[in-house]
């Protein structure tokens, strides 16, 4: 471990390291603790107040994916969403996982629906249904890809008021990646959708960067969104001594 976190005002999360070792190096991640965003809210503003302070030569900033969704308008009280027969129907099929609710619940399902059409959603529930004849899951997410995949709905551990809303997948996270690389004088933003089973990058300010390279780093998933209001990663690889 550097000895940079003695002039950083951040901390692991409860249970989680700072540091990880990869095939690519070690790279040390430093929570930070963030204000409830609301939809509307600038996340340059948040990034310019929050971490910009803290950046050296190197660093990278991961952002999760859903405070980038809910600045954009995209997160919904379940009690406004009424879920067609079709999602109703649909959710019946969806594989409840510990790790998060997913299209496991009718609002969720319905906003699967409205993001990628009736028609779309139909012909994955068809295929996925054979596939799990042969033993094959997640055959829906991996048809309808991302946009699908980061829909979440609510649960206990989320905090309030968002423990109680369903979100879509943020709009054009490339786009907003690089904007905020921009604000952030070249520092590198990535959003990704992670928890505590797997990591998928959603957006990044160029392809250059592998998604695979990006997800080794977060692949035990040092954010916390609930009582700990840790949607921000700064990222810093440990120089070698």
């Amino acid at each position: 471990m550097s000895e940079t976190i003695q002039n950083m005002p951040f901390q692991p999360n409860e249970g989680k390291q700072l540091v990880i070792t990869t095939d690519d190096g070690s790279f040390e991640r430093y929570p930070v603790k963030t204000p409830i965003v609301k939809s509307g809210d600038n996340l340059v503003d948040l990034l310019n107040e929050l971490v910009k302070p803290y950046l050296q030569d190197g660093d990278m900033i991961y952002m999760s994916e859903k405070i980038l969704a809910i600045s954009q308008g995209r997160a919904f009280p379940i009690d406004e969403i009424k879920p067609s027969r079709l999602a109703k129907f649909l959710v019946k099929f969806v594989y409840k996982s510990p790790y998060g609710i997913g299209l496991g619940s009718p609002w969720t399902m319905e906003l699967a629906i409205r993001s990628v059409g009736r028609v779309k959603i139909i012909g994955a529930a068809i295929i996925a249904g054979i596939g799990k004849l042969f033993g094959k899951r997640g055959v829906f997410y991996n048809i309808l890809g991302e946009s699908v995949r980061a829909i979440d709905g609510p649960c206990d551990c989320t905090i309030p008021p968002y423990n109680h809303y369903a979100k879509m997948a943020p709009d054009k996270p490339d786009e907003a990646a690089k904007e905020f690389t921009e604000a952030m004088d070249g520092h590198n933003v990535i959003v990704v959708d992670a928890n505590d089973i797997g990591v998928n990058i959603l957006g990044k300010p160029s392809e250059d960067l592998t998604d695979e390279y990006l997800s080794k780093i977060f692949k035990d998933n040092p954010l916390g969104q609930g009582h700990e209001q840790t949607p921000l990663c700064i990222v810093r690889p440990v120089q070698a001594e």
